[in-house]
């Protein structure tokens, strides 16, 4: 019973500090670009990532890794932890924070539609029903209700969301395929995005240093938003159903919706409400099973 209090406990961290992305990137982004906030915030959580691992003493498990492991590890932290980061603080700073968190949030249902594409998942009218609802509600969405004119309120922004979510539920898709220590794993993918960020951060924009209030998001983005995160969630992987699990986290997004009102004073669109519940709703009957 202690055990899985402490998995609840994870996991309901893991939701409280996920929702606050969009309010910490609006927050950063107001001096940053989405390439300097990810530089900076994947610094904060490599370095983080590294502690954990050497107190936990697992740094000892990487020599028993192959260069082919590490080439596996390297290429979904491109995917999870540079590509999807990169696209989603794109979005951010193109669309409002609601609209695209919400996007890109429909990663679950992509899932779905890879399954049927990579791992050869049989198609059933359960799952066409889902993802055409789900559909439904990304239209509402990113017309803001305007489904007959059929208008695009950002579609720069909206597509970046929309592929941040392709590419992290890709990396969710390859990475069940392997069975690396979690910890490992987490330190690999953010070493490995901070190499391809810094190359980027090269090559396409500029370093600058930032201020000392933006510096101190850019730490809580870092080390709690996209750090210490990854060690709660496997923690609540590790004692808490998948079943439970994965629908406690469609809690995201709303509870995102209300930290967007309080500190970004940003309007809650009715029809990001009603386009958000209707997405949910595809979720959940994809996920629901007869006993």
């Amino acid at each position: 019973m202690e055990r899985n209090l402490k998995g609840y406990l994870y996991l309901s961290l893991c939701i409280i500090f996920w929702a606050s992305i969009p309010v910490a990137s609006k927050k950063i982004l107001v001096e940053l670009n989405n390439l300097q906030m990810l530089f900076y915030s994947t610094i904060f959580s490599f370095l983080v990532l590294g502690i954990i691992l050497l107190v936990q003493k697992k740094h000892k498990l990487m020599k028993n890794y192959s260069r082919k492991d590490y080439l596996n590890l390297a290429f979904l932290g491109f995917l999870g932890t540079y590509l999807y980061y990169v696209l989603l603080y794109g979005a951010l700073a193109l669309t409002s924070a609601q609209e695209g968190f919400i996007l890109a949030y429909t990663w679950p249902i992509l899932v779905l539609i890879l399954t049927f594409i990579i791992l050869k998942e049989q198609v059933t009218i359960k799952k066409i029903i889902a993802i055409l609802i789900s559909f439904i509600g990304i239209i509402i969405i990113v017309t803001q209700g305007q489904i007959y004119s059929f208008q695009l309120t950002n579609t720069g922004g909206n597509l970046l969301a929309l592929s941040g979510a392709f590419v992290f539920a890709l990396f969710s898709i390859l990475g069940k395929k392997h069975k690396f220590d979690k910890t490992v794993s987490a330190f690999i993918y953010f070493l490995s995005a901070l190499i391809f960020i810094t190359i980027t951060l090269i090559l396409f924009s500029s370093f600058k240093i930032p201020s000392l209030n933006i510096l101190m998001w850019l730490l809580y983005n870092g080390i709690l938003v996209n750090g210490v995160t990854y060690i709660w969630w496997f923690k609540a992987l590790e004692s808490v159903e998948t079943s439970i699990l994965s629908t406690s986290l469609y809690l995201t997004p709303f509870v995102s919706l209300i930290y967007i009102w309080l500190f970004l004073e940003e309007t809650i669109l009715i029809s990001s409400v009603i386009g958000l519940v209707i997405i949910v709703a595809g979720i959940l009957i994809q996920s629901w099973k007869k006993k």
